[in-house]
């Protein structure tokens, strides 16, 4: 009897400890909230998507969750990574092609799941340059240590707080900086031009006249995750004459885990965020360089190999000086698989459709180098006021092989002028 009581004891404490894993198990499962994601009017393909968490009573910078699709009774989890701020964000990726006026079904979990590519966005840095990765592929270098002017060029052309290298896809650089008929091009870059600051001309872009210059100054996040990799630098527009900052400017720059169709491709977003330093306005004045986003691809893209084709349809002959929602510029370089990068422009952007500067196909003494700029201030003027925020965003797609098609760069930019809708409701 004694030894049926200390086995029947022993089945009460396994079944215990069973019915307790059950109940940790549906404690880890806990739903928080249903997502449902709309495409509208478009078809989708591995397009970012977020969702503010500002309405969920629940800690997730402290408790673990995941998220989850839900389709015909079928789970699968799904990536997903958050956006430190108050309040926070979740984004993921709507995976796959998606058509038009479809509804995606997800649920946010509570709980610790283990997510497969969690490190599969990184990024690394030598306290010279922070490098982007996808994988263990560097898409761009964002420069935030001082870079020296050439050898027995003058001092004013060093300068920080720039994107090169960028990579395509295969490895192909397509950035240049430092360029000997343009000392002051620095790859991907934005620094404004004709400017008016406390009674003075400033030109934060032509560093040799001593005028101004653009400085980095601080990180205020580095990020990686299996989403996407980025990073948000402060960088200040310095007027030299004065030794003080005249704009401030937040950069967030952000590469995605996407590809499209398939094809692997290099998507990234550079938001910047500009107020005035001081208690004075800055006025930009209206020119054909200044702000925006500019690129200055290397010495082998040339008039011969070098292709454009804008929203409007004009080529790199006819594209200077016109309005577009997106641009392709391209190059078929001897000797590497063709590359390429469409930039777009968001419909939040100032003087959207928004204003371009191409350099001729006659450029630098008739070689035909090649540079892009969207400039928001091509055509007027633009004054920024104490104490207000002003906001550009951008979106490129680094690729490489044929050109883009019209359609094919219509519909990478609709994921970004125009993405799904998505709704939350509580659980």
């Amino acid at each position: 009897m004694e030894h049926l009581n200390k086995k029947m004891a022993s089945v009460r404490f396994l079944l215990f400890f069973f019915f307790i894993g059950i109940l940790g198990t549906a404690a880890a499962q806990e739903p928080i909230a249903q997502i449902k994601v709309n495409t509208g009017s478009y078809e989708r393909n591995s397009t970012p998507v977020s969702i503010s968490l500002e309405e969920l009573d629940y800690p997730f910078n402290d408790q673990p969750f995941y998220l989850v699709e839900t389709t015909d009774g079928k789970e699968e989890e799904v990536n997903c990574q958050m956006e430190a701020g108050n309040p926070g964000r979740i984004w993921w990726i709507l995976s796959g092609t998606t058509p038009e006026n479809t509804q995606r079904t997800y649920e946010l979990r509570a709980g610790d799941k283990y997510q497969t590519g969690i490190s599969s966005m990184d990024y690394s840095d030598d306290s010279k340059s922070l490098v982007l990765k996808k994988g263990d592929q560097p898409v761009l270098g964002y420069r935030h240590a001082m870079y020296p002017a050439p050898e027995g060029v003058d001092d004013l052309y060093a300068r920080s707080a720039y994107i090169h290298p960028l990579y395509s896809p295969e490895g192909n650089i397509l950035t240049r900086i430092q360029p000997p008929d343009h000392y002051h091009h620095y790859g991907i870059w934005n620094p404004w031009t004709k400017t008016h600051f406390d009674g003075k001309a400033i030109d934060f872009w032509n560093l040799g006249k001593g005028e101004g210059t653009v400085r980095f100054n601080g990180f205020v996040s580095k990020v990686k995750g299996p989403v996407y990799s980025g990073f948000k630098a402060h960088q200040k527009h310095i007027d030299l004459k004065g030794e003080t900052a005249a704009i401030n400017e937040l950069w967030d720059v952000r590469v995605w885990n996407v590809s499209v169709h398939g094809k692997d491709v290099f998507l990234w977003d550079l938001s910047t965020t500009l107020n005035c330093a001081t208690d004075k306005p800055v006025m930009l004045d209206e020119y054909r360089y200044g702000g925006g986003i500019g690129f200055r691809a290397t010495k082998d893209w040339k008039r011969e190999n070098t292709r454009v084709l804008t929203s409007e349809g004009k080529n790199r002959k006819e594209a200077d000086g016109t309005r577009a929602r997106w641009c392709v510029t391209w190059a078929d370089v001897e000797g590497e698989t063709p590359s390429g990068i469409l930039f777009m422009s968001n419909p939040s952007n100032r003087e959207y459709p928004e204003p371009m500067r191409v350099w001729p196909l006659d450029a630098n003494g008739g070689r035909g180098d090649f540079f892009f700029e969207f400039c928001p201030i091509r055509h007027s003027s633009w004054e920024l006021k104490p104490g207000k925020l002003y906001n550009l965003k951008y979106r490129m797609m680094v690729f490489d092989g044929e050109f883009l098609s019209e359609e094919e760069a219509e519909e990478v930019w609709n994921d970004f002028a125009h993405p799904p809708k998505v709704e939350m409701e509580a659980e």
